[in-house]
């Protein structure tokens, strides 16, 4: 091997940031296993690399005998006193390969197995990159978008990451030379190399787009409680202030609607409904369906979290929203199955309401006079 092997292990070190000496050990071993075979798979080989002093040789080893059973592994030990004045019976000993006979070999192996580190170091830089950014928004160049499947491929960094059609906010026209954000939601490890899921339609995207514009959420004083999203056309997002003095929807709204509509913007206009927290279950239902104006809450005694949201008649419609996605995503949001009804038909929910309450109490009394039975006789 000449200096330009050398020197070129040392670029790589320095531009891939490569494992130099792991990379090595790579190439002896696959040096190794070439040699043995070329050789009649002779049991023992030396390859010796030293990248500091430029060293490269490469040794094959036989055993001194006083007669040769096994050509491949065994020299005679006349023949092993050229190589080792000392050698006696039994000593191994180290025969040096021509270097330019066995350099083809040794510079298709090496070759082979560079170019693997260089691949296996991409993918280790790419998942440890990723992966620190793992949850987090970053900025990407659209490089292209394919017209058939319409993925997009954007340029993150030195790496370039597939944007998935179902992953892109519905409607929303991407075109090569676009800058836009994205949400890291995984990073994971496959034989195939680092798996790096990015996304836009997913509903933390815009909980960290309201950590970048409101600073009261990185600070803590404002808390997000929960974010559900239908991605293009509605968001909910609840939040509460941990300082009574500051009004959290107000802080998330900004001055003149500038801090929620920046995040509108990168979502392509998609509505934002920001709704205050509340313990108060029917509270909080009640600003969930903002914006439409609430009555009453009744509880449903037939379900485990059920209620009845009473609403003016002239309400009804912008309460449960286009094709239901307002209630749809109050209920998400709350975790409370809602039915919304008009005031009109409020007398007829209080009486079912009154009914079941009322078969309840009936099923309870004969449980109870049951029990009562039991233990008269």
């Amino acid at each position: 091997m000449n200096n330009d092997f050398f020197d070129a292990l040392k670029i790589l070190q320095k531009e891939k940031e490569l494992n130099i000496y792991g990379l090595i050990e790579k190439i002896k071993n696959a040096i190794i296993v070439a040699i043995k075979k070329d050789y009649g798979n002779i049991n023992n080989v030396l390859v010796d690399i030293d990248i500091d002093k430029n060293i490269f040789s490469i040794f094959i080893i036989k055993t001194a005998v006083e007669q040769v059973a096994d050509p491949v592994n065994e020299i005679l030990l006349e023949e092993a006193i050229k190589y080792d004045i000392n050698a006696q019976v039994d000593t191994l000993i180290y025969i040096e390969l021509n270097a330019k006979k066995f350099g083809r070999i040794a510079a298709l192996s090496a070759k082979q197995v560079i170019k693997q580190g260089i691949r296996d170091a991409e993918k280790n830089r790419m998942y440890d990159e990723f992966k620190e950014k793992e949850h987090q928004i970053i900025s990407a160049v659209v490089n292209k978008v394919d017209p058939k499947r319409e993925n997009a491929t954007l340029q993150i960094s030195l790496f370039e990451i597939i944007l998935s059609k179902p992953e892109q906010i519905p409607n929303e026209l991407l075109t090569e030379g676009d800058i836009i954000k994205v949400y890291i939601s995984g990073v994971t490890k496959t034989e195939k190399g680092p798996r790096i899921l990015i996304s836009r339609t997913h509903p933390n995207f815009v909980r960290k787009l309201f950590e970048i514009e409101v600073p009261e959420i990185i600070s803590g004083i404002i808390e997000i409680k929960n974010i559900v999203r239908e991605a293009g056309s509605r968001t909910k997002i609840a939040v509460i202030s941990n300082n009574p003095a500051i009004d959290p929807v107000g802080s998330c709204v900004g001055n003149k609607g500038i801090r929620v509509n920046k995040v509108v913007n990168e979502l392509s206009g998609e509505k934002i409904d920001i709704i205050k927290y509340s313990d108060d279950f029917m509270e909080f239902i009640s600003n969930s369906l903002s914006p439409a104006t609430i009555n009453s809450v009744l509880l449903d005694p037939s379900s485990e979290k059920a209620c009845y949201v009473i609403v003016p008649d002239d309400q009804l419609s912008l309460a449960i929203g286009n094709k239901g996605q307002n209630v749809r995503l109050s209920a998400k949001l709350t975790g409370w199955k809602i039915d919304i009804k008009p005031q009109s038909e409020a007398y007829e929910v209080q009486a079912k309401i009154n009914l079941n309450q009322y078969d309840d109490y009936k099923n309870i009394n004969c449980s109870i006079r049951g029990l009562e039975n039991i233990n008269e006789e």
